[in-house]
């Protein structure tokens, strides 16, 4: 028998409860509200809610809102928000303490948005910059706390 955790549409989906970097805890521990998936957001509400999130120290919920947008949106902006998740998800990996996997996730991030310009409102090259800028600080091994680090997705980019 299988007894994985399923969503409301049969999927498997664990109920474990999740803190602020995804991470699971034990059933019965108080966690922070996951973001539902598939959701459809327009680009403005996808930066502003990512926005929320990377300011409130949640970059893996970020991530989740920058995956729905490349799974719902158009095919074109696919490595815009493909490039933003990995961006968000290696500043989770960061703030986890995996520093291997931070760097490597914020440069894959940053070289999928090599070359995409302006989107948005968003200064898409400066945002690659300052991936590689924590990517290389991640792996001297300084510490990252994701609400610090996050960046500012419209106007200037880098840190808050």
């Amino acid at each position: 028998m299988n007894a994985r955790d399923r969503d409301g549409d049969g999927r498997a989906r664990s109920a474990r409860p999740r803190d602020g970097l995804g991470r699971p805890l034990p059933y019965g521990a108080p966690g922070v509200e996951r973001q539902p998936e598939g959701v459809v957001r327009s680009p403005a509400e996808t930066v502003r809610e990512a926005q929320r999130l990377l300011d409130a120290g949640m970059p893996f919920h970020a991530h989740e809102v920058f995956e729905d947008a490349w799974k719902s949106g158009p095919e074109a902006q696919a490595p815009l928000w493909r490039g933003l998740a990995q961006l968000a998800v290696g500043l989770t990996h960061a703030a986890r303490g995996n520093a291997v996997g931070g760097a490597r996730l914020l440069r894959r991030g940053a070289g999928s948005l090599a070359g995409l310009g302006e989107a948005y409102g968003m200064d898409v090259a400066g945002l690659a910059g300052w991936a590689l800028e924590l990517a290389g600080r991640v792996e001297s091994g300084e510490a990252v706390d994701p609400a610090r680090e996050a960046p500012r997705l419209t106007g200037p980019a880098g840190s808050g």
